[in-house]
């Protein structure tokens, strides 16, 4: 069983930031991927960013310039860190990890439980 607990989702004006931070836990061989998605309502779950094991993030065009990933991989964690936000980032924020819980397992994707954030005009 692995768990990704999100926190820090909230709601903010327009121009201020929030900060959501995500730990992986449980059994965890080896974790490749991790990375944030969001899902507006009534649109599809995008990707909003994600890193790979040893590289370098990759955001999406609406959020380049304005968040920051980062990732310590010690503590099986991501965070976000989201800046100059906007009305359009009102979303459930989920984090996602791909990961092997075993030696002998294929990578497999899991999920948060997803952090609803809000961002008034």
């Amino acid at each position: 069983q692995v768990q990704l607990v999100e926190s820090g989702g909230g709601l903010v004006q327009a121009g201020g930031s929030l900060r959501l931070s995500c730990a992986a836990s449980g059994s965890i061989f080896s974790i490749n991927t991790m990375g944030w998605y969001r899902q507006a309502p009534g649109k599809q779950r995008e990707l909003v960013a994600a890193q790979p094991s040893g590289g370098s993030p990759n955001y999406a065009d609406s959020v380049q310039g304005r968040f920051t990933m980062s990732r310590d991989s010690a503590k099986n964690a991501v965070y976000l860190q989201m800046n100059s936000l906007k009305p359009e980032d009102t979303a459930v924020y989920y984090c996602n990890a791909v990961l092997k819980s075993t030696r002998w397992c294929s990578s497999l994707p899991n999920w948060g439980q997803g952090t609803k954030d809000t961002v008034s005009y």
